[in-house]
């Protein structure tokens, strides 16, 4: 009876763990999400006063750390010295957080469609799909959970990874340039300029 016992809990409890983990992923975007696009639809705030409230809501969702690692790869970042790492990701951060509030700024009352959550070993998938008038973007955010809460470590923009699209990009810099060459590029709000939905749609077009 009690080798029963064991043997339930190592079959059963993952996989109720697994679901717990989905629906809390669920629930943790779906609310961070539908509190900014409350937000968005609040005319009588300013834009500065806007943006303030959706980067303090939205921050704590993304790993920016982890994303700056991945978007420079591992050979690149293990070649930074400490300081070099610390400029780096202070400047990858900025950069992910404006092009967010710029995007924000093409809202146009848009609905929000929430997708089923899907767990990838110890990962999470979240789909959703952004629906206007003349179109509709899918977007996959994947998350883990590095301590108590859930955090995006790269987000799918119509099928294109926003963190491969940024490694992409600085692997072309540091092909031909330096490091200190990427790190002024990403200091200027023209650089980079080149989005992911729009690569989407060239390699869409490529196939």
């Amino acid at each position: 009876m009690r080798l029963w016992s064991i043997l339930f809990c190592f079959v059963f409890f993952p996989v109720a763990a697994f679901a717990d983990d989905t629906a809390e992923v669920h629930q943790l975007l779906k609310s961070k999400i539908d509190a900014v696009v409350v937000l968005l639809q609040d005319n009588t705030l300013e834009k500065t006063q806007r943006n303030q409230k959706i980067t303090d809501i939205v921050t704590p969702l993304f790993d920016y750390s982890v994303m700056s690692k991945l978007s420079l790869g591992k050979k690149h970042w293990g070649s930074l010295s400490k300081s070099q790492q610390q400029t780096f990701s202070a400047l990858f951060t900025k950069r992910l957080q404006d092009s967010y509030l710029e995007k924000l700024d093409l809202y146009s009352d848009e609905k929000v469609v929430y997708g089923e959550a899907q767990q990838k070993g110890r990962k999470v998938q979240q789909p959703t799909t952004l629906i206007s008038k003349d179109n509709q973007i899918e977007m996959l955010y994947k998350l883990y959970r590095p301590a108590l809460q859930w955090q995006i470590y790269d987000v799918e923009i119509a099928g294109v990874s926003v963190v491969q699209t940024y490694r992409s990009q600085f692997d072309g810099v540091l092909k031909e340039g330096t490091i200190d060459d990427l790190l002024k590029m990403l200091g200027d709000a023209d650089a980079f300029v080149i989005s992911t939905e729009k690569r989407a749609a060239a390699g869409s077009g490529n196939q």
